[in-house]
């Protein structure tokens, strides 16, 4: 096998959810056009053109909505979602939420929505599914985790205790499935131009303050996430186990 063909993905089959916009669309058409067919889960798709756009590379995408914070809605989608598709052969856990507000005024309501999203359905994503791959003998699950995987950040307790958490499932994992066939990673995504960012780049000092420590000198796109994706998704990965891959144009080197 070439390097190349190491990186396709023909067919198999990648559920990705949070795919409705942003960094999870970019990563369900990053995989899509290395030959995945698409389970996409998302809260909705208003105004998404992700299905279309999946369409177009010739790949197949069935759509499912899913509310994370809901345990139950969770299980009642992984059951649906095996009973028609079977296992995949690839997940991606990217679907999050983010809540800012300073500690002190941090309401136990927002902790508790985000570490329901971002931590507890991902963990039962990955358990329910994960059991399958390792039956299986193969599978690659991917979490979104963050640059608050290893930093504190400003006003969003929530989301940097359910990001630190995401980085540490996915080595937890690794370290029970890696002989198993099954390869658990994250990808740490840096400031990247999406809907959650919306309010710090509006925010002219804190936005300048981010820009000025990026070495590559802009904020990160969607796109940027499409390479590491399908590499993590693919056989070129075979022997990458609990890594946290950053993306982030630098900012963890400075």
């Amino acid at each position: 096998m070439s390097v190349l063909d190491r990186f396709s993905l023909s067919g198999k089959t990648a559920m990705v959810t949070g795919c409705s916009q942003g960094i999870g669309q970019a990563m369900a058409e990053g995989l899509a056009e290395a030959g995945a067919d698409i389970v996409g889960v998302s809260l909705d798709y208003k105004n998404s053109d992700v299905e279309q756009r999946i369409a177009a590379l010739g790949r197949s995408f069935s759509a499912y909505t899913c509310d994370f914070s809901d345990r139950a809605a969770v299980r009642a989608m992984i059951e649906q979602v095996t009973a028609e598709h079977g296992v995949p052969d690839i997940l991606f856990n990217n679907a999050g939420t983010i809540r800012r507000a300073p500690a002190a005024e941090h309401g136990d309501a927002d902790w508790d929505l985000v570490i329901e999203v971002n931590l507890n359905s991902q963990f039962v994503l990955t358990r329910e599914l994960g059991r399958g791959m390792v039956e299986r003998g193969s599978g690659k699950i991917v979490f979104t985790a963050s640059l608050l995987s290893f930093q504190g950040g400003i006003t969003v307790p929530g989301y940097a205790a359910s990001k630190g958490g995401v980085a540490q499932l996915a080595k937890a994992f690794a370290n029970e499935w890696a002989e198993r066939g099954v390869n658990v990673n994250a990808i740490a995504p840096g400031y990247v131009a999406t809907a959650n960012t919306k309010a710090l780049r509006e925010d002219a000092v804190r936005s300048e303050q981010v820009l000025s420590r990026i070495p590559a000198g802009r904020w990160g796109e969607p796109e940027d996430f499409k390479g590491p994706a399908v590499f993590l998704s693919s056989a070129a990965s075979d022997y990458v186990h609990g890594a946290v891959m950053l993306v982030d144009g630098g900012w963890m080197a400075r």
